[in-house]
């Protein structure tokens, strides 16, 4: 039987890593600003989900999850520890309900290429969550995002056909929980930010610039494990902006700030969710607001199907602000061990992890490790699950594998390393 485990990234620094004082800190060449809390007066491969995911609604949550004084440990705020494995009932239902924030996104987005309004929003913000089918969240989506590439294309190609020219495109949204009743479970306003995977042509030839490049936007960094370095392309469709086209870090940044001068005097949460590139966006745009704003409350980033987003420092620098991360991961999905080679632990505190990554290749694969910024560190604490311990599912293909419905059911039926899945748990109980 295959055992389906989970792995808990070992933290590169001591606990409660969060700082308490900020700097001006540049990400992609944008200077962020401390912020000081307001008294308030108050994917790669896109999904069209087709069969039903697990059904979630607030009815049925309310009735197995009573958490709002321990919300912060459903958050991350101890690692997931002992939630993992087995799988916590409550943290299942909180995956697979942020994990519905982001199939709204992706049954909001339009992509039909023959559509003049392709890789838009279908729907307005006050519409959107009823008409995606998840009318009962107790959210407001209160700002729409946008991702725009970097990348020049010659005037013949802008000529071509929408999924190939299209430069900025609607990619996700903001949502604040409204309801008084969501928010007494909850234990605090939550604001999810969600982000699907890749759809246009640009944002599929922002993913193949898979060599790091330094947060700082500048040029000088050459592989250095002193310095936070991340994907290009992600970073690309973080922080560029054309013409009257903002970036998707200005409009994050800028939602952030508002919901903080609102409601920063309430217990609040920000969970940044997303599938595929979503999941990597999720995590740079969530380092990102930990760095910008220095008083932030706790910031949770529950990704799904995530590509590696950024080097060992990168992920350091995760630890280091107490951004928490659960990585759901499918060990059939492709797209989860891309790109480049993965660097598990440094040889020693100070010392060179690319050079310790590349002493155990072979010759031309360590010059190979040498000469490319292709060294990348997995982030955060890790549920792994597997296409195959699944009786639902007929057959293993890479699409199935990374499509965010397969998650939902993975997550939905997981049990632990004993008993990977639930329909075995009934089968092995009937058979004693």
């Amino acid at each position: 039987m295959r055992i389906t485990t989970f792995k808990c990234v070992r933290p590169c620094t001591s606990s409660n890593p969060t700082p308490h004082h900020q700097h001006h800190h540049q990400i992609g060449g944008a200077t962020s600003t401390t912020y000081k809390p307001a008294k308030c007066k108050k994917a790669l491969a896109p999904t069209t989900v087709k069969a039903q995911a697990p059904a979630m609604n607030r009815k049925m949550i309310k009735n197995s999850m009573k958490f709002g004084e321990n919300w912060t440990d459903y958050q991350g705020g101890k690692n997931w520890e002992g939630l993992l494995d087995p799988l916590d009932e409550n943290l299942r239902s909180e995956i697979i309900r942020y994990g519905h924030f982001v199939e709204a996104a992706y049954r909001s987005c339009d992509f039909d290429q023959s559509s003049p309004s392709y890789a838009t929003c279908r729907y307005t913000k006050r519409k959107l969550l009823k008409e995606t089918g998840f009318s009962d969240t107790g959210y407001r989506v209160t700002k729409y995002l946008t991702a725009t590439s970097g990348i020049q294309l010659p005037g013949w190609a802008e000529r071509g056909p929408p999924w190939m020219a299209v430069q900025s495109s609607w990619i996700g949204y903001v949502a604040v929980c409204q309801d008084r009743e969501e928010i007494s479970r909850l234990g605090r306003r939550d604001v999810v930010i969600a982000l699907r995977g890749t759809a246009t042509g640009l944002e599929w030839l922002e993913n193949l610039r898979a060599t790091l490049t330094p947060l700082s936007g500048s040029d000088s960094g050459s592989g250095s494990d002193t310095e936070p370095m991340v994907e290009s392309g992600f970073l690309s469709l973080y922080t560029s902006s054309v013409g009257n086209r903002r970036s998707l870090q200005s409009m994050v940044r800028e939602e952030i700030g508002r919901v903080l001068d609102k409601y920063g005097d309430e217990p609040l949460s920000f969970t940044f969710t997303g599938h595929s590139l979503g999941a990597a966006l999720a995590t740079l745009a969530a380092y990102d607001i930990k760095r910008s704003f220095v008083n932030s409350p706790l910031v949770t980033v529950i990704s799904f199907a995530g590509p590696r987003a950024g080097n060992w420092r990168f992920r350091c620098g995760l630890e280091e602000q107490g951004t928490k991360v659960l990585r759901i991961v499918n060990s059939d999905d492709v797209i989860t061990k891309v790109p480049g080679f993965q660097q598990e632990s440094r040889a020693r505190p100070g010392g060179s992890y690319t050079a310790a990554a590349a002493a155990s290749f072979a010759g031309w694969v360590q010059k190979l490790v040498e000469d490319t910024q292709w060294v990348y560190a997995d982030v955060g604490c890790e549920l792994r699950l597997s296409s195959r311990d699944s009786p639902d599912l007929n057959g293993i293909s890479i699409a199935t594998c990374h499509e965010l419905k397969t998650y939902l059911h993975l997550v939905n039926g997981f049990v632990g390393s004993n008993c990977p899945f639930k329909a075995t748990a009934r089968k092995m109980m009937c058979t004693k």
